[in-house]
């Protein structure tokens, strides 16, 4: 076997993946991965399996990269299902840009886009688009995408029952043959042989098409990097939470429903107190709907934050332990179901305390959002732009200049589907701060520092008055928040959430 190997082919040293392969740290999994020569796959860092001599690896910083050597993913610690760490994350916004889109489908499924129609989405040229992957990730968007999907049809194989034509259909392929092709050709064997060398398969099923609720869930695994504070992570949302469209139980279980991409459904996650994993479960309120399973997927990723590299960031937060603060390690991004929806938290929020604008929040779901039935239960979904465009919002409680601004940015956001919070500055009511909280928690955009947080304010004052150094005016306190902006960035919003979580960060009883 030909294996076709560049010294440039991680960005980790050799002796720091040999360590972490030797010992089965969970930190680095995804961030690298084994190739072994001798036998022609390639490995996670957790890999149960005899490692292998150093003599006869290589390593790699993405699958992608191990595959366009010539290997094959191993059967046992299936790198399908390792957490996602790419390296440009947080640096270059644009191949960021074009990765998510990816995962929510632009290139694959029965409306697939084309590579010009995506660098256009862009902004740039495809053939800029080409040499920035080329550049970060070792192969073209086209081939990217592909062996995405793959990777995802491989791990419902193992994770599911789904039939061959569901799988084929939930990675985004459009034919049955076509999916059988590329698994053939990039994994050496059929579907159906992988599935019969499967042991340990689940009941998750999808029911005939004509039925109104799958029965069971879909149930996957999602594989995260630790530190991982789950706890602080669900007490968050439970104080936050909204009846009937969100359940946090006692057992530190998540579930809410769901309209993601314009697919309606329910999903659930609990910590798995075995592995470094959430344990996920997604109702469709329509069956046919699991074609869109990938990146639907990818959001319940994106909204808990689970391919975030804690070990990086938490290097980043040097500006605010030196003053003496102790930095609370896993804490990650809450985020929501879109920008949207943070921006009208933000807008509700605005002068009361969290516990009044969770009222507000419950009420405006309540009379404004639409009601599903699933499995005999009764959920509600967050309203639609247009909703709240049409809402009279008399049942709300508070200053008729925000509720004006919440009818007008529903209304801009209907009329604009495609807009970013950044175009919203130009609703009235609509200010900076919103449109920071929108890209933190609705986007999540990993350097949102809140500046002019009135929280954040109290707490970096008392954190210098700690360290004998008493910030003594506002032009100061604006100096010295720019340069911890600085010192944190690109990972600002973590620095947000540190300074927001009251018990290691507020030495003081305010």
């Amino acid at each position: 076997m030909s294996i076709d190997v560049s010294p440039a082919d991680c960005t980790l040293t050799a002796q720091v993946c040999q360590q972490a392969r030797l010992s089965r740290d969970a930190r680095f999994d995804g961030q690298f991965f084994t190739g072994v020569l001798t036998t022609g796959i390639y490995c996670r860092s957790i890999c149960p399996a005899p490692p292998p001599h150093e003599k006869n690896v290589r390593y790699f910083d993405s699958a992608i990269k191990a595959a366009n050597a010539g290997l094959r993913p191993c059967l046992r610690c299936r790198p399908d299902s390792a957490p996602s760490s790419h390296a440009w994350r947080g640096t270059d916004t644009t191949l960021n840009r074009a990765i998510k889109l990816i995962e929510q489908g632009f290139l694959s499924g029965d409306n697939a886009g084309t590579i010009t129609e995506l660098a256009d989405r862009l902004g740039i040229t495809s053939r800029y688009l080409s040499q920035l992957f080329n550049q970060g990730v070792g192969t073209s968007p086209k081939r990217f995408a592909i062996y995405q999907q793959l990777m995802f049809a491989k791990q419902l194989i193992h994770q599911t029952s789904l039939s061959m034509t569901d799988v084929a259909m939930a990675a985004g392929f459009n034919s049955i043959r076509r999916f059988n092709e590329v698994f053939k050709q990039q994994l050496m064997l059929t579907p159906s042989d992988l599935r019969k060398q499967n042991n340990q398969r689940t009941l998750t099923k999808v029911h005939s098409h004509n039925e109104v609720m799958p029965v069971n869930p879909i149930r996957l695994a999602l594989a995260y990097r630790p530190p991982l504070n789950w706890q602080k992570m669900n007490r968050f949302y439970a104080f936050r939470q909204v009846e009937h469209m969100e359940v946090v139980d006692e057992k530190g279980g998540y579930a809410r429903s769901f309209s993601f991409f314009g697919v309606n459904g329910v999903f659930s996650v609990s910590p798995n107190t075995q592995k470094t994993q959430l344990d996920l479960s997604i109702y469709f309120v329509n069956a046919e709907d699991v074609k869109h399973l990938h990146k639907i997927v990818a959001k319940v990723r994106s909204l808990f934050d689970l391919d975030a590299d804690m070990r990086v960031i938490e290097q980043a937060l040097t500006s605010i332990s030196s003053l003496g603060a102790k930095v609370d390690s896993g804490l990650r991004i809450p985020g929501t179901g879109n920008a949207f929806e943070a921006a009208c938290r933000a807008v509700l929020g605005q002068q009361v305390s969290v516990v009044q604008a969770t009222k507000l929040l419950n009420t405006v779901v309540q009379h404004y959002g639409e009601e599903l039935i699933v499995n005999g239960k009764k959920w509600r979904l967050f309203p639609t732009p247009q909703a709240i465009a049409q809402a009279s919002l008399d049942e709300l409680k508070m200053p008729a200049a925000r509720k004006f601004a919440l009818n007008t940015l529903g209304q801009y956001v209907a009329q604009h589907p495609n807009s970013t919070p950044q175009d919203w500055l130009t609703v009235k009511g609509i200010g900076p701060w919103t449109v920071a909280y929108a890209q933190m928690r609705g986007l999540s955009d990993p350097n949102v520092f809140l500046t002019t947080d009135l929280v954040i304010k109290n707490r970096l004052y008392a954190l210098h008055q700690l360290a004998n150094k008493p910030i003594e005016s506002t032009k100061v306190y604006a100096q010295i928040a720019q340069k911890i902006s600085q010192s944190a960035s690109p990972w600002g919003s973590y620095l947000t959430f540190q300074l927001w979580d009251e018990d290691p960060l507020n030495p003081t009883k305010e």
